[in-house]
């Protein structure tokens, strides 16, 4: 593969830099105080002005749904940036060094994928009732699919029903860690459930749109992640209760849910990845700058041979794994998801677990600043730490990878043929 980075992708790469030095940098402080301030109100989950501001600016520069590939811009009916997922995925480390920064160029988890899934599986009927303000940002959006009754790493468990009666579906389940339901501009959700428990085990699911105004919908608790809530995008867990949608709202048709889950997550998958190198990325330049300006023991922590070992082994494990993901990103874009499944397993497992250890050296370079808010640290390893379980945890991925892999050797190849799984925490 060519690993030179389109004329195209060149030139978002230095607006979209100019924008983070300009606008989100300049904003960190900002955005913290307001959160802080909106929490001594008594009004954490409210959005934040800050980011809100951002968005215009972005829109105004042409930065907007730059993650909307060619298929689902088509499908959409949205000129967006129209890049391949090599194209887009050195973008996604830019925003991604700061956790919250995807959003302001509408291009943050989970909508990126409900948007995807919508403009690909859905009719035109709900295309124009949800893709559309989710494109033009005036709502948000999030994915109901894990269970706290169930191992949700493997799909398959999942237990939630979704039951037809006449005209209408009837969802009866309960989720947790629904990532931005606790969002109040969260209006729709992506929700799987089985509709046939007795089909194939991988034709029992289907996903359906779910107003979040609708009736039967209960919000447990936002729960935190190692100590911080992500206010006010939030996780949270919910039931499902009797709640009624119209069999206009399935996607794509009863026993397809596995289908559309395999083609959400390659892309969502690439996006994590390049997020977390551009948050180890930081990590790494905070690491030296602060090594570089702390004396120990008569001479610079950048002296110091152990902290040497550790930003070039930084060095050499972001390098590594942002070439396995932009090459991963490379298949998907010519052979397509099924072939790069390997390379996507790989780079779900290599990219979080590099992630944790160069913000770990970082966080150990700054001493006790390291282990508050006083540096963004503390919240990127947790953010980190969560995405080794967000879309699979490592041993599934790995387990699928050594199937594979020993697929090659073994004289029935029906096995190493097999699906990889889908999964979610």
């Amino acid at each position: 593969m060519d690993f030179e980075y389109s004329a195209k992708t060149q030139d978002l790469q230095r607006r979209v830099t100019a924008f983070m030095e300009d606008h989100i940098y300049p904003a960190e402080a900002e955005y913290s105080a307001e959160l802080a301030a909106n929490t001594a109100a008594g009004k954490r989950w409210s959005a934040l002005q800050t980011v809100e501001k951002l968005k215009e600016k972005a829109k105004a520069q042409g930065l907007w749904n730059l993650f909307l590939p060619v298929d689902s811009a088509a499908a959409s009916g949205y000129e967006g940036a129209g890049l391949t997922n090599q194209e887009y995925a050195p973008l996604a480390e830019i925003m991604g060094r700061v956790p919250w920064a995807s959003e302001a160029f509408n291009c943050s988890a989970p909508d990126t994928g409900n948007m995807e899934t919508i403009a690909r599986y859905g009719s035109e009927e709900i295309k124009a009732r949800w893709l559309k303000p989710l494109l033009e940002g005036q709502i948000r959006s999030a994915f109901a699919m894990t269970e706290p009754e169930v191992a949700s790493s493997d799909a398959t468990n999942i237990c939630t029903r979704i039951e037809r009666q006449g005209d209408e579906y009837v969802i009866n389940g309960h989720k947790w860690w629904i990532s931005g339901a606790a969002d109040p501009r969260c209006a729709v959700f992506v929700t799987m459930g089985k509709t046939d428990p007795e089909a194939p085990k991988h034709s029992q699911q289907s996903m359906v749109i779910v107003p979040a105004d609708a009736k039967g919908i209960r919000i447990v608790r936002p729960l935190n992640v190692m100590g911080y809530d992500d206010a006010p995008h939030g996780h949270v867990e919910m039931y499902f209760e009797n709640v009624r949608v119209p069999v206009g709202n399935i996607l794509l048709g009863e026993g397809r849910g596995f289908e559309i889950a395999q083609g959400r997550l390659g892309p969502g998958r690439i996006h994590h990845c390049m997020r977390l190198i551009g948050l180890a990325e930081r990590a790494l330049e905070l690491m030296c700058k602060r090594a570089s300006s702390r004396v120990a023991f008569g001479k610079t922590v950048a002296s110091q041979t152990v902290t040497q070992e550790r930003i070039a082994e930084a060095r050499c494990k972001i390098d590594m794994a942002r070439l396995l993901t932009l090459k991963a990103a490379w298949l998907m874009d010519v052979a397509g998801n099924k072939v790069a499944r390997t390379e996507i397993a790989m780079i779900k497992v290599v990219a979080p677990t590099m992630a944790c250890q160069v913000i770990d050296w970082a966080m150990q370079v700054h001493g006790g600043g390291g282990m508050c808010d006083d540096f963004p640290l503390a919240s990127a390893y947790a953010q980190a730490r969560t995405l080794r379980f967000a879309d699979g945890p490592d041993e599934v991925h790995r387990n699928a990878i050594a199937k594979w892999e020993l697929g090659k050797y073994a004289t029935d190849k029906s096995a190493a043929n097999a699906d990889a799984p889908v999964t979610r925490f």
